[in-house]
């Protein structure tokens, strides 16, 4: 199967040429059809497999036909980078056609936006909160909506957006195709896609692999020794850029100071930056003004930095899907890559849900002249000194008499 057989719009199907697609990937070869019969569709799929262009070719192709500049096609994605990538993605597919996108999201002025959207649209890519903002004022008209798109909904919902998704659907018109893609379907996304889905097709692609090109390891180490474990490795080991992943936005702050510290050219991308600073952090990596840039998931969602040397997983992710999304953004377009992941004793039952995912066992390994034993800080076991005022004594009758009570000044006018 190639493009050919969906019999695109002979435009769509130019901009697919000037991208370079070959042949489709498996959800874009199952997606694509069933989206084009206009089928409310429920996509199972991890990120890299080409869900952009399996729900935004069909889009750009039924969008072909019909009125222009207003908002026909709406896609709601849970960060500003992953909603950037998509308008890239649809813009350069959709480069012959003169079907005009825009990105909503917050962390950067409003009034650009809304000029951009009073000056015609066709499809709108946001993110949850300013897309509210947009309804609230009325900014945005959502009236010819013809289709939704939820991207990455497990996401979404990890982020807390699903009350953000339900308020925003109740503002759209009922008569409209449906699209839910998500790479786990946790209980709530269930609900969710009960709700918002009508007769779907279910699409589904395995757990993708991760490349041959990645050697990948394990590094057992106390909680307490990482920062130290992560510094020797970075001293020992040859790399180009690193990417490393945190659990929290906390950490991923903590440690690029620490590196920076260190000397390394260090950058963090977390949720608290300001959209200026992201992107810079973003473009010092790619540049190669930053060796080193430190993440959560979900700050790092829709990162396409191909040229990564190293993946470091200094907490391990909580799913297997992570596991192989975060390895493998590494050892791409041929080259060969590392992933190494630092272990504790309490993820043991999560080593082994990757190695079944993965069908075999991950190589552990040991830093050779690396001192393990280091204690851990002692705790401090009592708790943290309170700063109290003592308490004042009783004014005499004397004291009293001297202030005045209209004011509480002295008689003298001195402040107490």
């Amino acid at each position: 199967m190639d493009f050919n057989s969906f019999n695109l719009h002979p435009k769509i199907t130019a901009g697919i040429v000037a991208a370079g697609y070959t042949l489709p990937t498996p959800i874009q070869a199952a997606a694509i059809p069933k989206i084009m019969q206009l089928r409310d569709v429920m996509g199972l799929a991890q990120t890299g497999t080409g869900k952009t262009a399996a729900f935004g070719l069909p889009i750009l192709h039924q969008l072909m036909q019909g009125r222009r500049g207003c908002v026909r096609a709406l896609v709601i994605a849970p960060t500003r980078e992953l909603a950037e990538q998509i308008h890239v993605s649809l813009s350069q597919l959709g480069k012959q056609s003169g079907l005009r996108s825009a990105t909503i999201y917050g962390g950067v002025g409003i009034n650009p936006q809304i000029s951009k959207l009073k000056s015609g649209v066709d499809i709108v890519v946001a993110c949850p909160g300013r897309l509210l903002d947009h309804i609230k004022q009325k900014t945005i008209n959502l009236s010819q909506l013809d289709v939704l798109v939820l991207d990455e909904a497990d996401r979404m919902f990890d982020m807390g957006f699903l009350p953000d998704i339900r308020r925003i659907i109740k503002c759209l018109p009922t008569r409209r195709q449906t699209l839910l893609f998500s790479a786990t379907m946790p209980q709530e996304i269930r609900h969710l896609a009960k709700e918002v889905l009508t007769d779907p097709e279910t699409v589904q692609v395995d757990i993708v692999a991760p490349p041959t090109t990645v050697s990948h390891a394990l590094y057992p180490v106390p909680q307490h020794l990482k920062t130290d474990l992560l510094l020797e490795l970075l001293q020992k080991t040859a790399t180009d850029s690193v990417l490393i992943f945190t659990r929290t936005k906390h950490r991923a702050k903590r440690l690029g100071e620490k590196l920076g510290a260190s000397g390394y050219r260090a950058a963090s991308l977390q949720g608290n930056l300001s959209q200026n600073r992201r992107q810079a952090a973003l473009d010092g990596f790619r540049s190669g003004a930053f060796q080193i840039l430190v993440a959560t998931d979900i700050a790092a969602r829709g990162i396409d930095v191909s040229q990564v040397s190293h993946v470091v997983n200094f907490d391990i992710p909580d799913t297997a899907e992570a596991y192989i999304h975060r390895i493998g953004r590494t050892g791409r377009a041929t080259r060969s890559g590392d992933a190494f992941t630092m272990i504790t004793e309490e993820d043991g039952q999560m080593v082994r849900t990757i190695e079944r995912a993965l069908g075999n066992q991950i190589e552990q390994r040991r830093l050779d002249g690396f001192n393990y034993s280091v204690a851990a800080p002692a705790c401090t076991a009592q708790p943290a000194r309170r700063h109290t005022r003592a308490m004042p004594r009783p004014k005499s009758q004397q004291e009293r008499s001297r202030r005045s009570p209209s004011n509480g000044r002295s008689v003298s006018g001195g402040r107490r």
